[in-house]
């Protein structure tokens, strides 16, 4: 058990931002941000934002309505599991993932909702990964315009944050717009069990792992758990702060910067003693686009460390990995 113990190090190990002046009128101010924005996304790539604009009463009313789906009888889930789905959309079971290579599968289970896609729209039709329509459980009236409404107001904040990243890579801040249209995102809900008393060895909630896309910004309960790899210290705590995202970046990132920002390892030992419930929202983008070493992050002397490849390339090679 020893192995997946963290330490508690200070909250300055993990920066907090506020991010209200990203939609500030003076450019300045906006630049300010994306500077701040670099030295976190240089260091770890995990950082917290504060003043974000997300109602902290939709906020509830998500994990509301995740507690309510996932207290359903196993029936009622397996009805609308993923399996179901041309597009990865529904009921994950518990166990149904395995993130970290060689260990056991996670002990978590999880609910996956997409832009909701209709069958005659273009990507669908052309078979697009991760396009189409969402499941929604029928008995449980206020899950869908909680989910939907939340799944809105993420969408928006990433895109905000995009702006954010272009500034912090001294890039036009609306050098991204291409990467936003019609781009893919996912709403994850999840559902972690107490660690097991007598675990297999090196099992857990979440195995260590980096996220597949651009963005997550992350909604966590007060249980804890969730546990960021740090050079210096090991394993490191990530607690839940009032208020706050959490935000890290993905592997697409750190592809484009040419490994200049950071797509950090991190897991989750539940270890709290009760259940554990967390919402992240992942950007990733237009599932055509084409991630080429952007140009600010590559020189004679750190040339291209990649070849291009589209978004949607990216996520068939990462989920064949981690759902066998």
């Amino acid at each position: 058990m020893s192995e997946l113990l963290a330490k508690v190090v200070e909250q300055s190990g993990l920066p907090l931002i506020d991010v209200a002046d990203l939609r500030a009128q003076d450019p300045g101010r906006r630049r300010a941000i994306g500077r701040r924005l670099r030295a976190a996304c240089m260091d770890k790539g995990f950082f917290y934002i504060a003043n974000h604009g997300v109602s902290e009463r939709l906020i509830e009313r998500a994990f509301s309505a995740t507690e309510d789906f996932f207290a359903l009888p196993e029936h009622d889930k397996r009805r609308i599991d993923k399996a179901l789905s041309r597009c990865n959309r529904g009921y994950e079971p518990l166990r149904g993932q395995t993130l970290e290579p060689d260990a056991p599968p996670d002990v978590k289970e999880g609910f996956y909702i997409g832009n909701e896609l209709c069958d005659d729209h273009p990507y669908v039709k052309a078979g697009k990964f991760n396009h189409g329509a969402n499941q929604w459980p029928q008995n449980l009236p206020r899950f869908r315009p909680a989910m939907e409404a939340y799944f809105d107001a993420m969408r928006d904040l990433s895109l905000l944050l995009v702006k954010g990243l272009a500034l912090s890579l001294e890039l036009d801040e609306n050098y991204f717009d291409s990467l936003c249209t019609d781009s893919m995102e996912t709403l994850r809900l999840l559902h972690y069990p107490p660690q097991p008393a007598n675990p297999l060895p090196n099992e857990k909630g979440c195995g260590a792992h980096t996220d597949f896309g651009a963005l997550t910004l992350l909604a966590q309960d007060q249980a804890g758990g969730l546990q960021v790899y740090d050079a210096q210290h090991g394993w490191v705590h990530a607690p839940p702060i009032p208020g706050t995202f959490l935000v890290n970046l993905g592997d697409l990132t750190a592809r484009w910067t040419n490994g200049m920002y950071r797509s950090t390892l991190h897991r989750v030992v539940n270890i709290s003693g009760r259940e554990r419930y967390s919402i992240p929202f992942f950007f990733s983008g237009n599932i055509d686009y084409v991630v080429n070493c952007l140009p600010t992050c590559a020189s004679p002397e750190n040339p291209p460390k990649h070849p291009p490849l589209t978004i949607e390339q990216h996520f068939i090679e990462c989920f064949s990995r981690t759902y066998k």
